[in-house]
C-alpha cells in the first residue's frame, strides 16, 4: 500500500518515499486498518469530517510544530494564544459551533498545544451549576470570547480536599453582594490555567458563609481583570506560578482576592440559593459542586490522556521496526529491535492498554451522556456511580498512560531521551494528568468508599430490595464465584470468560477483606475514621482490582460487538486477551492467594501471554496505523509515517537554535581557556 496523504504531512523530501523495513510491514494486513480507524472514530463520517479539519488547520502555517521543542516558555504562551485566536477565527468563518466535533478534531489536531484550555472548563461548569438565567447571561459571553474565564479551585494549600478549601465567600446582606476574601497565604488560588496572564473573570469555589453559618462549597464568576486595558481589579492579587515540566503553553496562575465584592447573582445557583435576606435554600446534594470535576475527567480521557499513550506507542512501535540492533542468528543480518520478545514485552502491554483505555473511556461518555441531563434535572440517583466510574477511571488511566509512555521513551533507547522523538514531551504532559482534575491516590481511596457500601449493601439479605438495587458496575459483587480457576490448558486463559471471572474473583476477595479488616479495628475499640486510615492500603489495593476488572469487562464487551468484522475482531482480542494476561501476572500473588489459581496455572498464563506477544508482532504497525495520527500531530522524528527516522532526526537537529546562531560562550570562555594553556606550552 503506499502512504496514505492524510497522514504524511510534513512536507519534506524523506515523506515521498516509504523506508523498506516499515514497508513490509504494511505489506501483508490481516485487516482493513481504515476499517478499523474508522470503528475508533465511531463511523466513516466521523472519520472524514476529522481529515477535513486537519487539511485546514495543516494549510495554515500558524499551526506549524517544527519549531515547537526550540521554544521558551513565553514563545510557546504566544504560539498557543495565536493558534487558539486562529482556531476561533476558522469556526466563525465556517460556522463551527461551540461544542462541535470540528472544534474537537481541531484540537487533537494540535496536539492540545492551545491555550484558553480552561476558558472551556468555565464554559462546562457555568452549564453544569448555574442556573438557565445565568447561563442565558454568561454562556453567550464566553463563547464569544468577550470575557475569557478560568476555572479556580486548587488552592495554595490544598487541592483534592474540597472541604479543606480556606477561600471565602461572606454575604452582606445590606448590599446584597458576596465579600470573596483569601485569609490565608495557603488560601490563594494555585494552579488554575488561564489565570497567569490571560482570563478576565475567574469561576473561584469558596466556603460560603451565610447568615454566620458555612454552607460548604459553592462557585462565584468574580470579575479579576479590567476588560479595557487587563490591568487586575482593585483588591486582585493575580500572576504567573513560574515554570513546569511541561503544559509552558499555558499560564497557570496564582489568584489572592482581598474583601472583593460581586453581586449576589454572581453565585451559580442551580443546587442552591441565597434569598436577598440572606435565607439559604438546597437544592442539591452535598456533591453536586463535584459535577463541573466529573464532567471534565470524562473529557479529559478521550480528548488528552489517552491519545497520549497511543501516540507513544505509534512512535516506539515504528522506529522498533526501522532500528536494527544486533543479530538473533550468526551470520544473519541485525534484526529490527521488534522482533525481539523483550522488546515485544515493552511495547505490545501499552499499546493492549492504549486500546483497553480508549473502549472504557467510551462506555464512560456513553453513561456520563445518560447520566448528565437526570442530574441537571436533580435527579441524583446515578450521580454516586458516576462519580465513583470516573474517579477509578481517571486514576487508572492516569497511571497506567503515565507508566506506559516512560516505557515507550525508554524502548527507544538514547533517541527516545531527545525531545526532537517527541516522547519527552509526551511523557512530561501525561504525568500532569496524575494529579490534576483529582489526585490518584484520593480518587482511588473515593472508589474504595463507595465498593465498600455497596459490598456491605450486597451482604443483606438475597433477594432483597436493598441488594437488588445495587449499580450496575458493582452487579459482580452478588454473582455466583468460583473458588478455583477451571482452565487447565494455556488456550483456556484466551477465553475472555475465564480471565474476566479471574478478576471478578479477585475484586470480590479484595473488596471482601478490605471490608473485615475496616470492622475488625472498629470491633477493637477505633473510631471510623482511625479505622479507615489504618486500612487505606488494602482499600487502594481493592479498588485498583475493581478498575482493573471494569476495564477487562468493557473491553470483553466492545469485542462482541464486532461479529460482523471478524478480522479486526481477531486482531483485537488477542490485545484483550493480553491486556487481562499481564494484569494477572503483574498482580499473580493476587490470584495466588487464595488459591484461585495455582503455581502451574500462572505458568500456563505465561505461556499464553508469550505466545500472544508473536502473533500480535504481526500486526503491530497495522494497530498503530489505526490512530490515524498525521506526521504533524505526532511531531516526532522517530514516529513518521515513512519510517525515515535517522534522516529526520539529523536534518531537524541542524535547525537547533545551538547549531545557527553560534556560539557565544566560545569568545567569553572557551577561547580564552583554550589560549591560557596554549601560552604556557
Amino acid at each position: 500500500m503506499g502512504s496514505p496523504v492524510h497522514r504524511v504531512s510534513m512536507g519534506d523530501p524523506w515523506s515521498r518515499q516509504v523506508h523498506p523495513d516499515i514497508g513490509s510491514e504494511r505489506s501483508t494486513q490481516s485487516f482493513d486498518v481504515e476499517r478499523l480507524t474508522n470503528i475508533l472514530d465511531g463511523g466513516a463520517q466521523n472519520t472524514a469530517v476529522r481529515r477535513k479539519v486537519e487539511n485546514i488547520i495543516y494549510s495554515d502555517p500558524v499551526f506549524s510544530a517544527t519549531d515547537k521543542y526550540f521554544m521558551s516558555q513565553n514563545e510557546r504562551y504566544e504560539a498557543g494564544v495565536q493558534k487558539t485566536f486562529h482556531i476561533q477565527m476558522i469556526a466563525q468563518r465556517l460556522g463551527w459551533l461551540e461544542d462541535s466535533r470540528e472544534l474537537y478534531y481541531a484540537a487533537r489536531t494540535c496536539s492540545g498545544d492551545l491555550a484558553l484550555n480552561l476558558h472551556h472548563v468555565f464554559l462546562r461548569a457555568l452549564k453544569s451549576l448555574g442556573s438557565e438565567e445565568q447561563i442565558a447571561k454568561w454562556a453567550p459571553l464566553g463563547s464569544t470570547y468577550q470575557i475569557i474565564a478560568t476555572y479556580a479551585q486548587t488552592e495554595l494549600g490544598h487541592g483534592t480536599y474540597l472541604q479543606g478549601l480556606e477561600t471565602e465567600a461572606t454575604y452582606d446582606a445590606d448590599t446584597q453582594e458576596f465579600v470573596l476574601h483569601s485569609p490565608t497565604i495557603t488560601a490563594m488560588k494555585w494552579w488554575p490555567g488561564d489565570l497567569g496572564r490571560s482570563a478576565t473573570h475567574a469561576l473561584v469555589q469558596a466556603q460560603m458563609i451565610c447568615s454566620g453559618v458555612r454552607r460548604g462549597m459553592h462557585a462565584f464568576i468574580v470579575p479579576i481583570r479590567s476588560l479595557q486595558d487587563h490591568s487586575p481589579l482593585p483588591g486582585i492579587t493575580v500572576g504567573d506560578i513560574g515554570p513546569k515540566m511541561d503544559f509552558e503553553q499555558t499560564d497557570n496562575g496564582f489568584l489572592r482576592l482581598d474583601h472583593v465584592r460581586v453581586p449576589r447573582e454572581n453565585m451559580l445557583s442551580r443546587f442552591a440559593q441565597v434569598l436577598p435576606d440572606g435565607t439559604y435554600i438546597k437544592l442539591g446534594t452535598a456533591q453536586s459542586n463535584y459535577l463541573p470535576m466529573v464532567v471534565t475527567r470524562v473529557e479529559l480521557l478521550l480528548g488528552e490522556i489517552i491519545p497520549l499513550l497511543q501516540k507513544a506507542c505509534v512512535i516506539a512501535i515504528r522506529y522498533s521496526v526501522r532500528r536494527r540492533q544486533s543479530r538473533l542468528r550468526p551470520g544473519d543480518p541485525e534484526a529490527k529491535i521488534l522482533d525481539y520478545q523483550t522488546q515485544q514485552q515493552k511495547l505490545f502491554p501499552q499499546l493492549a492498554m492504549a486500546y483497553a483505555f480508549h473502549f472504557l473511556a467510551t462506555n464512560l461518555l456513553e453513561f456520563f451522556n445518560h447520566s448528565y441531563n437526570a442530574i441537571l434535572n436533580r435527579d441524583f440517583s446515578l450521580l454516586s456511580e458516576l462519580h465513583a466510574l470516573s474517579s477509578g477511571a481517571k486514576a487508572m488511566i492516569t497511571d497506567f498512560c503515565t507508566q506506559g509512555a516512560e516505557l515507550c521513551r525508554r524502548a527507544c533507547g538514547g533517541h527516545g531521551y531527545s525531545k526532537l522523538s517527541g516522547l519527552p514531551s509526551l511523557v512530561t504532559r501525561v504525568t500532569a494528568s496524575c494529579t490534576y482534575e483529582g489526585e490518584n491516590t484520593v480518587l482511588y481511596l473515593q472508589v474504595a468508599r463507595f465498593l465498600v457500601k455497596n459490598y456491605l449493601q450486597s451482604q443483606v439479605s438475597p433477594g432483597s430490595t436493598s441488594q437488588r438495587s445495587l449499580p450496575q458496575s458493582v452487579a459482580y459483587l452478588t454473582a455466583p464465584d468460583l473458588a478455583r480457576c477451571p482452565a487447565r490448558r494455556a488456550a483456556d486463559f484466551l477465553h475472555p470468560e475465564v480471565y474476566t471471572r479471574a478478576w471478578a474473583h479477585v475484586a470480590v476477595r479484595l473488596i471482601k477483606d478490605s471490608v473485615h479488616h475496616l470492622q475488625t479495628l472498629q470491633q477493637s475499640g477505633a473510631d471510623q475514621y482511625e479505622a479507615w486510615n489504618q486500612t487505606t492500603v488494602i482499600h487502594l489495593q481493592a479498588a485498583k482490582a475493581h478498575c482493573y476488572y471494569v476495564c477487562v469487562k468493557s473491553f470483553t464487551e466492545a469485542l462482541e460487538k464486532l461479529e460482523n468484522e471478524p478480522a479486526i475482531q481477531q486482531a483485537l482480542k488477542r490485545l484483550c486477551d493480553l491486556y487481562a494476561l499481564h494484569g494477572i501476572l503483574s498482580n499473580a500473588g493476587d490470584f495466588l492467594h487464595d488459591g484461585f489459581l495455582s503455581g502451574a496455572q500462572v505458568d500456563l498464563v505465561r505461556t499464553a501471554y508469550l505466545d500472544l506477544l508473536r502473533l500480535i508482532r504481526k500486526d503491530a504497525i497495522s494497530l498503530t496505523d489505526a490512530f490515524d495520527f498525521t506526521d504533524q500531530c505526532l511531531n516526532s522524528a522517530l514516529g513518521c509515517y515513512d519510517g525515515n527516522a535517522y534522516e529526520r532526526l539529523f536534518h531537524w537537529a541542524q535547525k537547533s537554535p545551538t547549531n545557527t546562531q553560534g556560539n557565544p560562550a566560545y569568545e567569553k570562555y572557551i577561547r580564552p581557556l583554550l589560549q591560557s594553556w596554549k601560552a604556557k606550552l
